[in-house]
């Protein structure tokens, strides 16, 4: 094998090494309990969003500021801080992942998915495939 196809391989390899350690940060959700335990690190929570406490954004005084709380899969329910603007449509999520930090007892999340319902449900699906009427 020449040295240039040695090198090739080396590179690759340290390449995909690189790929794996750093996709392995985020191959699993952890929740608030565990990321109280690494506060220097980032984590990715999965949970819900909890409608009967105080969810706050006002774009007048502070445009970056939301504050919501939410429940993680051990129905952990803790105060998230997204400095940023409030999603649209946040409130009809049906599950929300953040990544961030834990700071204290409150979560300084740096980005919010949203997994919002399905535009198609089974009432209308059902309606679809109704005959016209004639």
């Amino acid at each position: 094998m020449k040295k240039v196809h040695l090198v090739g391989l080396v590179i690759i390899a340290v390449a995909i090494g690189f790929i794996i350690s750093v996709a392995g940060d985020y191959s699993s959700y952890e929740t608030f309990e565990r990321a109280k335990k690494v506060p220097e690190k980032d984590v990715q929570i999965v949970g819900y969003l909890v409608t009967d406490k105080e969810m706050y954004y006002d774009p007048v005084k502070d445009p970056n500021y939301f504050t919501f709380y939410m429940r993680d899969k051990d129905s952990s329910v803790h105060k998230v801080i997204l400095y940023n603007s409030k999603p649209r449509d946040f409130e009809r999520s049906e599950q929300l992942v953040v990544t961030g930090r834990m700071q204290g007892d409150e979560f300084v999340a740096k980005s919010i998915l949203m997994k919002c319902p399905s535009k198609y449900t089974d009432n209308e699906l059902v309606l679809s495939k109704e005959a016209p009427a004639g």
